[in-house]
């Protein structure tokens, strides 16, 4: 291993490795049915995007976070008169997220396993501490990893230190990740390689340009095309 450029490869995990966005997206929907009766389901989700952006600083990245956004904006909509019986159901849905299936998407059990052999793998992730352990638990794919950093948010300074701890520092390492806010452009200005593998559905506050100015910044269609993209980096 110490003959490669790269010594380690970090992995986001909620739509790298598995489906979660859809999840989200589905609770979003039953939110936006549970106040039919006050607002047009495009306000009520916009109103909860807003309230999303304005509690990060509060409550972090999240199904909690979430479940609290959603709350709000029932009191904001309903200008304080939403009834009990609804904030129950709220509560009752941000719980169902967090007992979700895990569904790993296609190639991860198979690129993983490939890869381990060959680098340090490191999972880096963001959100609530007990579900990212549950999903990783259910996910099967734990015993690949020789590190997992669950975080409060995905910065510079993170990718400097997780690669810094496992490896030999970010220039010889890449992280391969689904959003280009928190995987690619912060992995990027830490000096790193990040692989940017799209997902069909992409949280709007995660949503920045392709930083095609970077010569780090790669982009594939799937973790299928990981391996080989690797071997012309390494």
């Amino acid at each position: 291993m110490t003959g490669r450029l790269l010594r380690t490869i970090g992995f986001d995990a909620d739509d790298t490795l598995w489906q979660n966005e859809q999840y989200y997206r589905l609770t979003e929907d039953h939110f936006t049915e549970l106040l039919a009766d006050y607002a047009e389901g495009p306000h009520v989700s916009e109103r909860l995007l807003e309230a999303e952006k304005r509690n990060l600083r509060h409550y972090g990245f999240g199904i909690k976070g979430f479940t609290l956004s959603m709350i709000e904006t029932a009191v904001e909509i309903t200008e304080g008169t939403v009834p009990a019986t609804v904030i129950a159901q709220i509560l009752d849905i941000g719980r169902d997220l967090l007992s979700h299936p895990v569904e790993t998407l296609p190639y991860a059990h198979e690129v993983l396993e490939k890869l381990a052999t060959k680098y340090l793998l490191v999972l880096i992730t963001k959100g609530d501490l007990f579900d990212q352990e549950r999903k990783l638990a259910q996910s099967g794919l734990g015993d690949f990893f020789h590190a997992v950093e669950i975080v409060s948010d995905k910065t510079a300074v993170t990718y400097r230190r997780a690669f810094s701890k496992n490896g030999e520092g970010p220039e010889r390492a890449a992280m391969v990740g689904n959003s280009l806010k928190s995987d690619i452009v912060p992995a990027l200005a830490a000096g790193s390689f990040g692989i940017f593998i799209p997902h069909a559905l992409t949280w709007a506050l995660e949503r920045v340009e392709e930083p095609m100015d970077k010569p780090r910044f790669r982009k594939i269609d799937d973790l299928g095309q990981l391996p080989e993209l690797l071997e012309t980096l390494s």
